[in-house]
């Protein structure tokens, strides 16, 4: 429950979204680096070591991926848990400067095992992000505005994927360049100084701490929270499970599609596909505000799904219609994440909010990093069965079915419109 209006200043309302907001794209940023760089610095690696074949940057890909979403799921409960225990902007502070800080380090990689553990520490802050600047933020602003804060911190990750593909545009990432980009990945540790001297804590939290102490993070998994942890894990793994096992191939798949002959297609494709997605964020969010949470995750849905076999099942080569496409997949598959943070923080108590946001937000990671991580031996088993297929879009239009599930699912969970957000 927010504080009376009275206790809170709109200064304080506008430090916190401004904060979220930055959190969340400089998040965006991060995670969009890696498929940017990925087959320019494993090409790289794959020289030095001597080794042609393909399937070096494949299975690399995959590990590192995996590794990176396996390392976000941690790292949404550890830090969830502390925004809990220690207040979300001290919690924040140290997510930003863990993802900031280590994706930096990644310049000095030589080695793909380097990458890989470099990307599992920095996805630890990633992870911790959203789950604390979503529960800040609506436990500081009314209820009315909810579906406008969740769209514009939905959004903010994509500005940031939008960010860094204008970099790769400008400046084409190559096997010789690719290292100044992690660079930049250090940037956001200075957010930090500016959130400890400017955000408030959340009154909100305040008051359930007296009121109610320290949560334990196992309370999530209590009789009277257990199927709203198990849906909400289910309603972020859908989305996740396709995010990272699909789209984030994309720029892989349309540099393979050119023959590695041009390499700012990468960055066109992410920025085609971050801008559809900043779109689809505030879009969901506004329609969830307005005709009701569920009916909206059955049509996000199922939209996702048609457009994801729209893309993968049409296009065989690099055009301006497979542009469209990538556009319009972005503004499908990531209106979830717009969805999401209007969502979560109205089933889950203020005591446990973040953890419950952070467990069931990052959990989906887990089952996403199956997917990247079995993603080159999907696309081997129809190079194998089906000669002469494009391995990545009949790995993609299959992969988009599990939206099928989220379709299903929605019904059995609680209609939240209209609802104050629970103590």
């Amino acid at each position: 429950m927010i504080p009376a209006a009275s206790t809170i200043t709109p200064r304080a309302r506008y430090m916190t979204i401004a904060a979220a907001f930055l959190g969340w794209m400089f998040d965006g940023m991060e995670m969009g680096i890696f498929p940017l760089v990925a087959r320019p610095a494993l090409q790289q690696m794959q020289a030095t070591a001597g080794i042609a074949d393909e399937k070096f940057v494949q299975s690399w890909m995959g590990i590192v991926t995996a590794l990176f979403l396996l390392g976000a799921a941690a790292g949404g409960l550890v830090f969830g848990w502390l925004g809990d225990r220690i207040g979300r902007v001290k919690a924040m502070t140290w997510s930003i400067l863990a993802y900031s800080i280590f994706t930096g380090l990644c310049y000095f990689a030589t080695a793909p095992w380097h990458l890989a553990a470099l990307r599992f520490i920095a996805a630890l802050g990633m992870g911790g992000e959203w789950a604390l600047g979503v529960a800040l933020v609506m436990e500081t602003w009314p209820s009315d505005k909810r579906p406008l804060m969740a769209g514009l911190i939905g959004a903010a990750a994509n500005l940031g994927y939008c960010l860094i593909a204008m970099i790769g545009i400008f400046f084409p990432i190559s096997n010789d360049s690719w290292r100044w980009v992690m660079m930049v990945g250090a940037a956001p540790a200075a957010l930090t100084f500016l959130i400890r001297l400017f955000v408030p804590e959340s009154e909100a939290w305040q008051a359930s701490v007296k009121k109610s102490g320290k949560s334990s993070a196992m309370e999530v998994f209590s009789p009277a929270l257990l199927k709203t942890t198990l849906l909400a894990i289910a309603f972020a793994s859908v989305a996740l499970i396709v995010t990272w096992g699909i789209v984030q191939w994309i720029p892989l798949w349309a540099d393979q599609m050119t023959g590695g002959k041009q390499p700012a297609v990468k960055a066109w494709s992410q920025f085609w596909q971050s801008t559809g997605a900043a779109v689809g964020c505030m879009l969901a969010a506004l329609i969830g505000g307005a005709i009701g949470r569920r009916i909206t995750y059955f049509f996000l849905c199922l939209a996702a799904l048609g457009v994801c076999q729209w893309l993968f099942r049409g296009f065989s080569e690099v055009t301006t219609g497979f542009f469209v496409a990538v556009f319009f997949t972005g503004v499908t598959t990531a209106s979830f994440y717009g969805w999401l943070p209007l969502y979560l923080p109205e089933i889950f108590p203020t005591r446990i909010r973040a953890t419950g946001q952070g467990l069931a937000f990052n959990f989906g990671r887990i089952l996403a990093a199956a997917g990247a991580w079995q993603m080159p031996a999907l696309m081997g088993f129809f190079k194998e069965k089906f000669p002469g297929v494009n391995t990545y879009a009949a790995a993609g239009e299959t992969i988009a079915f599990v939206y099928v599930l989220g379709m299903i699912l929605i019904w059995f969970a609680p209609e939240t419109k209209g609802r104050a957000l629970p103590e």
